[in-house]
């Protein structure tokens, strides 16, 4: 069984839609697919219909913006109850911030590149989370970059000179409102050093005590000495260890099912959730 717990639609920043994924996955030989976009939920029905259709599973996902410390992390939730006030008002927040913050980011490239705002709305389309992608995507298209990972590896870096933050809750408080939402929240590219600080390896530990579930290994993002590391903190800690492609369409280099998570985690995630998987 191949399965990917990691993938974006155009519902945030990928650039198919949540069916054309899901349609993407079942051609890429994958049995099971997640569909985890950044802090919405509001691609999972287009995405469930496509995955009936398709003869695919569908695990209902969402990649949540966090802090640490003042450090971003992001958690996939998996299964979670899309309509749980405390979780639904945190992605609210979160997704504001990152619209003021895409703004802001705008008017400062804007003082030395060719960029608008109405170029990165019109590369945004109808998606529901705007973010640095978007951007990315302006810039291509205005030839500043020649695609999205040049754009982040420069213009785009965390610590660079257009970066803004934005609100988001602090990972531990964001962990507990997933398992109260009755998701089960995995901690995504926790090694992905190439995008600017991660957290040390004492976070884990609080994380864990705080009901963090398992540590996405398994990322493109992610050398053979970060996923032993990865591999020894979750044995450690009794974490379950995922993996997934971090897809997003023509956006991004990453394939569906180029990491792929065992089926014994995934019966695990599904013991652990309040929902089901769509079969």
């Amino acid at each position: 069984m191949r399965i990917d717990l990691h993938a974006h639609s155009a519902a945030s920043d990928g650039t198919q839609s949540p069916a054309d994924l899901v349609a993407s996955a079942a051609r890429a030989g994958l049995d099971v697919v997640a569909l985890t976009d950044h802090d919405t939920t509001a691609g999972w029905a287009q995405a469930a219909s496509a995955a009936r259709r398709a003869g695919i599973a569908l695990v209902r996902g969402t990649e949540v913006s966090a802090r640490w410390r003042g450090v971003s992390v992001h958690l996939l939730s998996y299964l979670q109850d899309p309509e749980h006030p405390a979780l639904v008002a945190e992605l609210d927040r979160t997704r504001e911030a990152r619209l003021g913050r895409a703004r802001r980011m705008v008017e400062l490239l804007a003082a030395d590149h060719p960029v608008t705002w109405d170029d990165v709305l019109e590369q945004a389309g109808d998606a529901v989370t705007v973010g640095r992608p978007h951007i990315a995507d302006a810039l291509v298209a205005r030839g500043v970059v020649p695609d999205r990972d040049a754009a982040f590896v420069d213009l785009l870096r965390a610590d660079g000179r257009y970066h803004v933050p934005h609100y988001a809750p602090d990972a531990a408080d964001a962990i507990r409102a997933i398992l109260a939402a009755g998701g089960v929240p995995v901690f995504a590219h926790p090694g992905a050093d190439a995008r600017g600080r991660i957290v040390p390896d004492e976070t884990f530990d609080e994380l864990a005590d705080a009901g963090l579930a398992g540590l996405e290994v398994h990322h493109r993002d992610h050398d053979d000495a970060q996923r032993a590391r990865l591999t020894g903190l979750a044995h450690r800690l009794g974490l379950l260890v995922t993996g997934g492609s971090d897809h997003h369409g023509a956006g991004k280099a990453n394939r569906l099912g180029e990491n792929l998570t065992d089926p014994a985690v995934l019966a695990e995630i599904e013991a652990r959730a309040t929902s089901e998987v769509i079969r």
